[in-house]
């Protein structure tokens, strides 16, 4: 054999075995996604409300949009949880919820908690049944996660209950339990924490000071309450927030490429419950790598502006108006302290700059004309009766019919919203109320000529089911929120702050605070 058949030969050899080593890591590659999405557990869109807040459009073509995910903490004892945190298998809790909101610029990020026995109105949920419950006032936020009293919970219904509480369309919802925070925190070589205090309390041991854990210390750390500090469920959430920083600092730091993204989408999928749109550990490893470029001091965690409540004994209320102007600060994809980011930071745009005062046309009700057997609508009503919970119905079934109701309401000065389920075959808008609320129904009343009132005693407040009678005033959308007519709750009611609200501030820590400051309340 020539020299030159024998070259060509070792090449051959040479092209094949590259070849089959290529389709051998591709092959790999192939088997370890498929077993990554095989992990995922997504949960049934179906129990997503029909009517909720609109999704964003781009302030300009091409760019981009801010996201929303909901991250829920889930309490459940099944599937091999009971070994991570005790108790017997029931009923799935969740008293964590996270708000992340990832600017439009992704270079900024907000993470709101959400106190788990703040009261609020949980709107109409699906059961496994399929059947839909009726809304339920001055309920705990984390009873909504156990709405059909399942072992996996209802995300579903809890992200309902925060659409209706914000105004902000959730784009995921993402519910991780016990063992996803132990194998997360293992995939990364631990985690950097800092414990206030020694803690021997409930079976959960702990050393004061810095430190890094990962396991089962990491879950002992996140969720308990008692022996740290002043037992609180804020001084929990605190420290949730000083753990998730350090979390996302160490994932920075290792980078996010595929090979440090890869072990860590391992672990999580395979106690992660997700929406369907994060139902493959493509999207999720995709939705990683869209923050990457995010610092660490453009993250800041906050806890929604709140106050021990003084209608249920150890129960928590928002603190109006401070949380509505963080709420519509998310909504207008605004920092803490009202500006503009990415895009709409362009002086030229005319979303630049704080939003003009007064209410816009999206605020202005369908007529304020109140007929005679209504209280004019320019005397004061009692502050129990704006506090009065107002569910609004869409009777018709046009998209979106039942927000814009409601962000007419909400701009009257009813706080407490919320949006029931669909029904349809609605000819004229009714009003059905507990007399409790008569003064309230009968304002309401006003700012919907041809509607009729109908007193319900032990009903839940004031129900407001509108008609084809009901004609909306023409809504303007708030630039980089809702580019459809007809937004809940986007409606602007005056001037943005210029700097941080102190209501705001104090319950606020960026991400690159040290881990060992502010850990308790109180």
């Amino acid at each position: 054999m020539s020299t030159s058949s024998r070259r060509r030969r070792v090449i051959r050899t040479v092209i094949g075995l590259a070849a089959v080593l290529v389709l051998s890591v591709a092959g790999a590659g192939a088997w370890f996604y498929h077993r990554l999405d095989t992990n995922i557990t997504t949960f049934d869109a179906g129990g997503v409300a029909t009517e909720r807040p609109p999704a964003p459009v781009p302030a300009a073509p091409g760019a981009s949009v801010p996201v929303n995910v909901l991250l829920l903490g889930s309490d459940t004892r099944n599937d091999g949880n009971a070994e991570l945190g005790g108790g017997d298998e029931g009923v799935g809790h969740s008293d964590t919820a996270i708000l992340l909101h990832v600017y439009a610029d992704r270079k900024h990020a907000v993470g709101v908690s959400i106190p788990r026995d703040t009261l609020v109105t949980i709107p109409s949920c699906r059961l496994p049944s399929g059947d839909w419950t009726k809304p339920r006032t001055g309920q705990m936020f984390n009873e909504a996660f156990t709405i059909g009293e399942s072992a996996q919970g209802n995300p579903a219904c809890t992200q309902n209950t925060v659409e209706a509480l914000t105004g902000l369309r959730m784009d995921h919802t993402i519910v991780v339990d016990f063992k996803g925070v132990a194998a997360m925190t293992e995939a990364i070589n631990g985690v950097d924490v800092c414990v206030p205090n020694d803690v021997n309390s409930h079976n959960i041991k702990l050393k004061r000071g810095p430190q890094k854990i990962s396991g089962p210390p990491a879950v002992d750390y996140l969720r308990a309450r008692y022996g740290f500090g002043d037992n609180s469920d804020i001084g929990r959430m605190k420290r949730q927030q000083a753990f998730l920083s350090s979390m996302i600092r160490k994932i920075q730091s290792q980078g996010f490429s595929l090979p440090t993204l890869l072990p860590l989408a391992d672990a999580a999928t395979r106690s992660l419950t997700v929406d369907e749109g994060l139902g493959t550990a493509m999207k999720l490893v995709d939705f990683a790598q869209s923050m990457q470029q995010i610092k660490l001091s453009d993250i800041t965690f906050v806890t929604a502006p709140w106050r021990f409540s003084t209608v249920q004994s150890g129960r928590i209320d928002l603190v109006h108006p401070d949380v509505d102007t963080l709420w519509r600060l998310l909504r207008e994809d605004r920092t803490l302290d009202g500006q503009a980011t990415g895009e709409l930071a362009d002086p030229a745009s005319p979303s630049a700059g704080p939003a003009a005062s007064g209410p816009s046309p999206a605020a202005a009700p369908s007529s304020a004309t109140p007929s005679s057997a209504t209280p004019s609508a320019d005397l004061p009503l009692a502050a129990e009766q704006l506090a009065a919970p107002v569910t609004v119905v869409n009777g018709v079934g046009t998209d979106g019919l039942a927000g814009r109701g409601a962000a007419a309401i909400r701009a009257q000065g009813f706080p407490n919203v919320s949006l029931g389920q669909t029904t349809g075959g609605r000819l004229s808008t009714e009003i059905a109320y507990d007399p409790l609320f008569k003064a309230a129904a009968e304002r309401l009343a006003a700012l919907f000529p041809g509607s009729r009132t109908v007193e319900e005693p032990g009903s839940e407040g004031v129900v407001v089911t509108l008609g084809r009678d009901y004609r909306p005033a023409a809504a303007v959308p708030t630039p980089g929120t809702a580019g459809a007519p007809g937004a809940p709750f986007a409606a602007p009611t005056g001037p943005l702050p210029t700097d941080i609200p102190s209501a705001i501030a104090q319950n606020s820590r960026n991400a690159d605070t040290d881990p060992c400051a502010n850990l308790t309340f109180g």
